[in-house]
């Protein structure tokens, strides 16, 4: 059984934390603010979606990769709630992400973003993408994936902080077998 994962999970693991964060940042700081009247928003749009897809993609090769991996045993804290709390965030991570390409293709194609962005289609943006009810649930996805992303960052905390198990060891680089 490896004591750490695998290099490519480990990759993947940092890169798509940091697009993830810049993802979530970007579109709920620097995209929402700016009106659809300015022109320089489809640049954002278009970053954000290239982004978006991007991730998407580099999440099902995590997934294949983790499913299809040797990977150390879960993690332990004394406590089978805290246990299985923490399984259930590192599947919800996945299912939240997935989740949220999901309904940013959605949004794209249903306002007609996908359009403009990505095949120089013609006309404004629409004055408010709060008309389309996938705008709705990817906001409410993008809560839910930073509520998960905190809880996620709580529990490397505890496990850094109060157990002191060096967990993060786990997620780096090195030798994936003890001995």
């Amino acid at each position: 059984m490896p004591t750490r994962y695998h290099p490519a999970l480990v990759t993947l693991h940092w890169l798509l934390a940091l697009m993830i964060l810049g993802l979530l940042f970007g579109g709920n700081f620097l995209l929402e603010p700016v009106p659809n009247s300015d022109p320089d928003k489809v640049f954002g749009f278009t970053n954000h979606m290239i982004g978006g897809v991007t991730v998407g993609t580099l999440m099902i090769v995590r997934l294949l990769v983790r499913l299809f991996t040797k990977t150390p045993p879960h993690a332990e804290t004394g406590s089978a709630a805290l246990d299985l709390a923490g399984r259930a965030a590192h599947w919800g991570l996945y299912l939240l992400v997935f989740a949220m390409v999901g309904s940013g293709i959605a949004l794209s194609q249903t306002s007609g973003l996908g359009e403009i962005v990505f095949f120089g289609g013609e006309g404004p943006l629409p004055p408010d993408f709060s008309a389309f009810p996938a705008r709705a649930v990817h906001g409410v996805i993008s809560i839910l994936l930073m509520a998960l992303i905190l809880a996620h960052l709580a529990g490397w905390a505890y496990h850094s902080f109060v157990l002191k198990d060096g967990l993060i060891r786990r997620m780096w680089f090195g030798k994936r077998n003890a001995g």
